[in-house]
């Protein structure tokens, strides 16, 4: 038997208890622990857009500051939509380990541990990734206070935020608290689009995992020993009513996941492309003046954008893929040398195949390569019209 959360989930287990996530551990002090962190996030959305009240609204500061607001909400979005749906959520991995728990045969096991394994590896890159980004931008925040302490040590320097924000307090007096509170932000943020974007990579790589067990099964049933054999043709409908079992078991987890937090991707899709556009133009901003520090900032929210829509539509294209080789499967085998109404269980699974399946977000966008490459195309184009009239 698989032990999901303990073998394969234990790192993504952590990274939601950091934020107070964990399906399976939902408290009073969880729930206050939701609280503070989406108030923390919300506190410096909030200052992050009141800087339109104090500051002279050009498009240079209007593109600046929702560049870096838009990160942060994304961010909240996510963590709102999870913590809503939690429950459900809980639902799922109960049915991925109650699938888990059925397993019996040795190659279904192996291959169900493969895509587990595949899943701990996507988790800790992209951990990885986010704790290096996380030492980048906290170091870049803090450099002003580093370059006091050690290149000018006796000149007197005025302390000022990388990250413009307004609390509509003294600024110079309560520096280090709203130093403070913008790393912060920033480590949930961060953590956030780590926890929950490698729970859900995890989810689909289970996924996968399923619609690889359903083509084994067809081709074990289909085996040409068993068609020469009139006397297997029960054995051969077990095992394709297995395969097709399986099948519908992956579909449906995949349209469950989809269908509750189809209208968190649809908003991530906008707010991705609009942010990514922003920071293209915010890259090119910076070169022209000089500002290096700026153009840090806007590279590693670049990075962090095109990675994340790119792994998202690469788990999307594997759930393609996977669901295309079952057919391929079943076109595959020697079905011609099975009985007649084994023939036409095998002609509906290839009708099945004539429609693919995917993983839509908002009836618009089905994630694959082509969608990445739509997306990137997208932010580009907005781009490059707001670098035309600027």
């Amino acid at each position: 038997m698989i032990s999901l959360i303990t073998q394969y989930f234990n790192l993504n287990k952590i990274l939601l208890q950091a934020i107070g996530l964990w399906p399976f551990q939902q408290t009073i002090l969880v729930q206050l622990q939701f609280t503070l962190l989406s108030g923390i996030l919300t506190a410096a959305i909030i200052s992050q857009l009141t800087t339109f009240i104090t500051s002279k609204c050009t498009p240079q500061c209007i593109i600046k500051h929702l560049s870096i607001a838009l990160a942060l909400i994304v961010a909240l979005t996510k963590y709102v939509s999870f913590y809503v749906h939690i429950k459900p959520m809980k639902e799922l991995l109960i049915q991925l380990q109650y699938i888990s728990n059925e397993l019996k045969e040795k190659k279904e096991i192996a291959i169900m541990e493969k895509y587990g394994s595949n899943a701990r590896c996507y988790t800790v890159i992209l951990t990885s990734f986010g704790v290096l980004s996380l030492s980048a931008l906290l170091l870049k925040q803090c450099w002003s206070s580093i370059l006091d302490n050690i290149v000018y040590n006796n000149i007197s320097r005025p302390y000022h935020l990388q990250i413009k924000m307004e609390y509509f307090v003294n600024q110079k007096k309560y520096f280090y608290f709203i130093l403070f509170h913008l790393n912060i932000a920033i480590c949930i943020g961060i953590i956030i689009t780590a926890a929950t974007g490698t729970m859900f990579i995890a989810y689909f790589q289970y996924t996968c995992g399923m619609f690889m067990i359903a083509s084994f099964r067809i081709e074990r049933a289909m085996e040409n020993n068993k068609l020469q054999d009139i006397n297997n043709k029960h054995f051969i409908l077990i095992g394709l009513s297995r395969a097709i079992e399986m099948h519908r078991q992956a579909m449906k987890l995949c349209d469950l996941l989809i269908c509750r937090f189809d209208t968190m991707y649809f908003c991530l899709i906008v707010f991705g492309v609009t942010c990514l556009s922003l920071n293209l133009l915010q890259i090119f901003q910076t070169i022209a003046s000089g500002d290096i520090q700026e153009f840090v900032l806007s590279i590693i929210l670049v990075v962090i954008c095109t990675l994340y829509m790119f792994v998202a539509n690469l788990v999307g294209q594997e759930i393609i893929d996977q669901n295309n080789e079952v057919y391929v499967t079943v076109y595959n085998v020697q079905w011609y040398k099975a009985p007649l109404h084994i023939q036409k269980i095998i002609l509906f699974l290839l009708q099945r195949g004539v429609k693919s399946f995917t993983l839509t977000i908002g009836g618009l966008f089905d994630a694959s390569f082509e969608c990445f490459a739509t997306l990137v195309k997208a932010s580009v184009s907005y781009f490059t019209v707001l670098y035309s009239t600027r």
